[in-house]
């Protein structure tokens, strides 16, 4: 197809409108617009490319997958020009690098920067998408994709009295370009995720006076081992990058490791330590997936649970400072497993204190810092909010979104997600979603399954275009029984054992459900390889809206196949 002809049915400004300039947008603006010769506008509120990269500045901010498999594996040129420095990015490095993506591939010119969606609404009369914007512009397209990302919406707790303090605030999801200035200054980070645990260390290297770290959970951090990759390093990488991409899209977690062993159910704790130091030594997502049924199997996880307390009460000198940052009540990996450069050698620091907020809960803020239930008033210049985000649905929540019947996306998810495959939500024609609710998105090396969304909508659109067929929407069973599908293979496993974001559990009043995928990317990419092979089971394909709605034949005893005997394997394992 000659590039940027039309080829849509409809009578829109574009073919395809795509929401966000992340890992996701920019593959699929190039896919649509150069590989299919589409006309496609893409919408991005920051100033520049990079998604999470662009807001995520904060102190110690750095990918946790390895540089060489976080990143794209479509385009040969860009893997042969680009050289990571680091076995763990930083996050100008990463940003930099979609900056050189978004420049090999001549993206910006259609990309429209510093725009918002405001509301995105299914036409029923033309049978298109009208996406209205914060400067006031509609934009028309036949398909609608939102590539907005999983952790886009920053969170901060409703505290008592928040507006009250005084003092200087961030948090960790939108920090500010300029740089922030610590220097003798008492600083609270409130939050040990992932990002706080990243945070937490820079901060405490900073000149500041004094920090004090609140805790609500602790969490089981492995050590990154962080290290500069050099020309001969990058070479090996080069020399072996077909089989190890061939790898990381061939693996459940979307990452070309190797597990040690089946289980741990059988071994000693001396037998646990044999397999698991040489994986801690080398840091990393290696260790992460030692044992094949970590998150299915509570014998196997408690003793790696078991293993890694150990490891940080040897690595925190005060004892009862050790206790605090043990966790105990959830299972490891059952929540974000994060990687961490220095964290719990953090709270060695005369400098540094920890409260725990179950044992002293947080008041309210105060014009000065924060007063805890104890009485005592904690006097702060700074306020770093590392509370995570309204994970998976918030921001498609936010844009406003309406299908057919007047029906909203709020509306549809009032009690939960519900999807097919990930990609799609019935009762909103031709809207796609890449790394959607239900599909493994967290649960896994992001580009992997971010590829496979990209490409399976391309393809999807493609072949409607070439049939002249201008409608698609998932059928209600199908939805249905994915969802449900979703849900029963969730309490197979331990993720459901403990409260935690991909429950929707750190947003009050959010249903509580299981959102992501966790049957594994490859069983996933095989499914929805299959669902298009056999003329999309489970979808809708019409030549009108009134042809829409229709529920379809449930698509259990075919694509459902691969995930009844993954089913199987879990109960097995369990």
């Amino acid at each position: 197809m000659r590039e940027n002809d039309r080829h849509t049915a409809t009578d829109a400004d574009y073919d395809a409108v795509v929401v966000g300039a992340g890992f996701s947008g920019l593959y699929q603006l190039h896919r649509l617009r150069d590989e299919l010769g589409l006309s496609v506008k893409l919408v991005e509120k920051a100033n520049d490319v990079g998604g999470t990269w662009y807001w995520n500045r904060y102190p110690g901010a750095r990918c946790d997958s390895e540089s060489h498999i976080y990143c794209y594996s479509f385009n040969d040129e860009i893997m042969e020009e680009w050289q990571w420095s680091e076995r763990y990015p930083r996050q100008p490095e990463v940003l930099e690098y979609l900056r050189f993506v978004a420049d090999h591939l001549d993206l910006r010119k259609d990309i429209e920067f510093g725009t918002e969606v405001t509301s995105a609404t299914f036409e029923e009369d033309t049978g298109t998408w009208q996406v209205e914007t914060d400067d006031g512009e509609t934009l028309s397209s036949q398909f609608f994709v939102t590539a907005v990302g999983c952790l886009s919406t920053p969170y901060v707790p409703d505290f008592e009295n928040r507006d009250a303090y005084q003092g200087e605030t961030y948090h960790t999801g939108k920090w500010p370009h300029d740089p922030v200035d610590f220097e003798d200054k008492r600083v609270a980070v409130i939050g040990t995720g992932a990002s706080g645990i990243q945070t937490i260390p820079e901060v405490a290297r900073a000149d500041i006076e004094h920090l004090t770290v609140f805790q609500r959970t602790p969490n089981y951090a492995v050590p990154a081992r962080n290290r500069s990759l050099d020309d001969e390093d990058w070479e090996e990488i080069q020399r072996n990058y077909e089989e190890i991409m061939a790898e990381a899209h061939d693996d459940g977690s979307g990452l070309p490791f190797d597990t040690a062993r089946e289980t741990a159910a059988d071994l000693t704790m001396a037998d646990i330590e044999a397999v698991l130091e040489p994986r801690w030594e080398e840091g990393g997502w290696r260790f992460l997936v030692a044992f094949e049924d970590l998150l299915v199997n509570p014998e196997t996880n408690e003793k790696v649970s078991q293993y890694l307390r150990e490891k940080i009460r040897g690595a925190v000198d005060d004892p009862e400072t050790a206790e605090k940052l043990v966790p105990t009540d959830h299972y490891y990996a059952t929540k974000r497993p994060p990687l961490h450069t220095d964290y719990y050698d953090t709270f060695n620091r005369d400098n540094v204190s920890l409260v725990d907020v179950t044992e002293t809960p947080v008041d309210r803020f105060t014009t000065g810092g924060i007063r805890t239930e104890d009485g005592e008033d904690r006097e702060f210049d700074m306020v770093i909010f590392a509370t995570g985000f309204d994970a998976m649905t918030g921001t498609l929540l936010r844009m406003d979104i309406e299908g057919r019947n007047g029906l909203t996306l709020e509306e549809r998810w009032a009690d939960g997600p519900k999807t097919y495959l990930g990609l799609g939500v019935q009762g909103f024609p031709n809207m796609f979603t890449v790394t959607g609710p239900q599909s493994p998105s967290v649960l896994s090396n992001m580009p992997v399954p971010i590829e496979n969304h990209v490409e399976w909508i391309s393809e999807t659109i493609g072949d409607l275009v070439e049939g002249g067929t201008p409608y698609i929407e998932p059928t209600g069973v199908a939805e249905e029984d994915w969802t449900e599908h979703n849900m029963d293979l969730a309490q197979e496993t331990l993720y459901t054992t403990v409260d935690s974001w991909y429950m929707n559990e750190n947003i009050p009043g959010k249903p509580t459900v299981f959102v992501p995928y966790p049957g594994g990317v490859d069983i996933y990419q095989d499914t929805i390889r299959e669902v298009r092979e056999k003329g999309y089971e489970g979808f809708t394909l019409a030549d009108s809206v009134d042809d829409l709605g229709r529920r379809g034949e449930s698509p259990q005893l075919g694509v459902f196949e691969a995930m009844e005997l993954l089913h199987a394997d879990l109960m097995e394992m369990a």
